[in-house]
């Protein structure tokens, strides 16, 4: 096949991917109770298996995105919705902010694909650029897959030298997700719905809000629940 042929191949999935994640993108609240079952599954189901106890009580933020959805022949696309936390001066974890992803790679694979997918900040770089308008992975951050079991020190990468740790788990076929390239942003539409109109990330981020329903609170309070271990 030319050049040209997956050149178009690759924009007729990228023009595909967007439109399924829109139509099967859940409200803000329930993006919120499903990055809480997330968090519990991805941390209890396998201890063995799960994120470093230690990696989460160092973490400067937590992004959870659950159900991200993928798509992919020859040429593969992903967008999805979550919420990222950032922890405060004083040790807590702050209100989330929702965001959105969407990336494109490359990859033999098939069939589109429901995965969820947490990062986990090891410094404020990342978080700086995201509260700034938006981030790309690997660009604005350096990542790499995460390291799995009870310690961090068999991380992937021997050093932690990762600014950002990509952790998924896979419903279906696919055996993990690639995330270098994808690009996050704030979701300004879910933060006016759950916040209110006019409010900034940095506010949310800086505990300057009310009335915050008990869905995103229980996310903030397992994130705090997780991290004292």
């Amino acid at each position: 096949m030319s050049s040209r042929h997956y050149r178009l191949l690759a924009l007729g999935l990228l023009a595909f991917v967007p439109s399924m994640a829109a139509q099967a993108a859940d409200p803000p609240r329930e993006q919120a109770r499903n990055a809480v079952r997330v968090l519990d599954e991805m941390i209890n189901d396998a201890p063995d298996k799960s994120i470093p106890t230690d990696l989460l009580k160092n973490a400067r933020a937590i992004a959870v995105l659950p159900d991200m959805v993928k798509g992919g022949f020859v040429f593969s696309g992903a967008k999805g919705e979550g919420l990222i936390s950032i922890k405060s001066p004083d040790g807590t974890w702050s209100n989330p902010n929702f965001i959105s992803m969407a990336g494109a790679g490359v990859g033999f694979q098939a069939g589109i694909q429901s995965t969820d997918v947490i990062l986990v900040f090891r410094t404020d770089r990342g978080v700086q650029s995201i509260i700034d308008g938006k981030f790309t992975l690997g660009a604005n951050a350096s990542a790499a897959a995460g390291p799995v079991g009870r310690s961090a020190t068999a991380a992937t990468d021997g050093q932690l030298k990762a600014e950002i740790y990509t952790y998924s788990r896979a419903k279906g076929l696919f055996a993990g997700v690639a995330l270098d390239g994808t690009h996050f942003s704030i979701d300004d539409d879910s933060n006016k719905e759950i916040y209110g109109p006019g409010i900034t990330p940095r506010r949310i981020f800086e505990g300057g809000v009310t009335n915050v329903p008990s869905e995103v609170v229980n996310f903030r309070d397992k994130l705090e629940e997780y991290t004292q271990k």
